[in-house]
């Protein structure tokens, strides 16, 4: 796979280089890094200096796919990324990235192409590589929903769509211009199903997913009946509660703790090794708050042990 990075690199970042694989993201051929850096924080739980000091440490170590949102930080997250991009001007040095974002519906009567342009600018961008449908809505079926679409793509202000927290029958339902879909993907929780992956190979869509440590949920943090840990994604994001806070997940939960007791390894690098390691993920998006959450993610892409991983599987 052609690399993301330039001759410039650390040594450090060079090794984990050579583990990580790019997969190409059609009709654009755009290079997705297998860890993404989830830009999910910028403006919201960091400041723009440390959201800088994660953006440099994704590039350094070999993390070429960044995505953001306009509902993230109020759209303080795409500001943040494009000053960043201004600043750093990583294509003047020879550093191949991509850049998602998501807009919200609804999706028809120009608003889809209002809110591109809304993004595009908080970018500083004049194309985006790859844009998202941030979660289904109606509106996308209808005709001057694709219609837009289409002239986005045709005059190049977007190259490439995908869709995020879709499930397969809206999937199948949506017109043939997508080459990606983006949904929740961990131990406690999953929105990749079979019959979502079904749809995928057969129109020949990538997927990526975020959250492998489930908000927090999977890292020890939490623990059942105990209320919520002040400054946690939970307490900042309530509505994380409703999708974890259930008899399924508390069991998978349960059963983490105890193949991470047995074989002496972090819950937190079982379970973002679990979900590096799952077959047919285009890349993995890491939304942490600091270098050392994405130096976690590089560690356990590292991870050989195949019956641990194995043994998470159980639950």
């Amino acid at each position: 796979m052609a690399p993301c990075l330039n001759q410039q690199q650390t040594a450090r970042g060079v090794r984990f280089l050579k583990l990580m694989t790019i997969t190409r993201i059609t009709p654009a051929a755009l290079p997705v890094s297998q860890i993404g850096l989830g830009c999910v924080t910028f403006g919201r739980e960091i400041d723009e200096a440390s959201s800088f000091a994660l953006l440099d440490h994704a590039l350094e170590h070999g993390v070429c796919h960044l995505d953001t949102a306009a509902a993230y930080g109020a759209g303080a997250s795409e500001q943040i990324l494009g000053r960043w991009l201004a600043t750093r001007r990583p294509a003047e040095r020879g550093v191949r990235i991509s850049i998602a974002t998501k807009v919200l519906p609804p999706y028809d009567d120009g608003a889809l192409e209002r809110s591109v342009e809304a993004s595009l600018r908080r970018l500083g961008l004049e194309q985006v590589d790859l844009l998202y449908l941030h979660r289904w809505d109606e509106s996308a079926l209808r005709e001057s929903a694709v219609s837009a679409m289409e002239r986005l793509l045709q005059c190049g202000k977007v190259r490439a769509l995908g869709v995020s927290n879709v499930g397969s029958a809206q999937l199948q339902a949506l017109p043939p211009l997508f080459h990606a879909v983006q949904n929740n993907h961990n131990l406690a929780v999953s929105d990749v199903t079979p019959e979502l992956r079904a749809v995928c190979a057969e129109r020949g869509m990538s997927i990526i997913t975020y959250s492998p440590l489930g908000a927090g949920f999977l890292t020890g943090k939490h623990r059942r009946g105990e209320g919520v840990p002040a400054g946690t994604r939970f307490d900042v994001i309530p509505g994380h509660q409703d999708v974890y806070f259930h008899e399924a997940a508390w069991r998978r939960l349960a059963h983490l703790e105890a193949v991470a007791a047995r074989t002496g390894h972090a819950q937190a690098q079982l379970a973002l090794a679990w979900a590096l390691h799952q077959p047919g993920i285009a890349s993995v998006l890491i939304g942490g708050r600091s270098p050392a959450h994405l130096d976690q993610a590089l560690k356990a892409l590292a991870f050989e042990e195949v019956a641990v991983l194995g043994a998470l599987e159980c639950a």
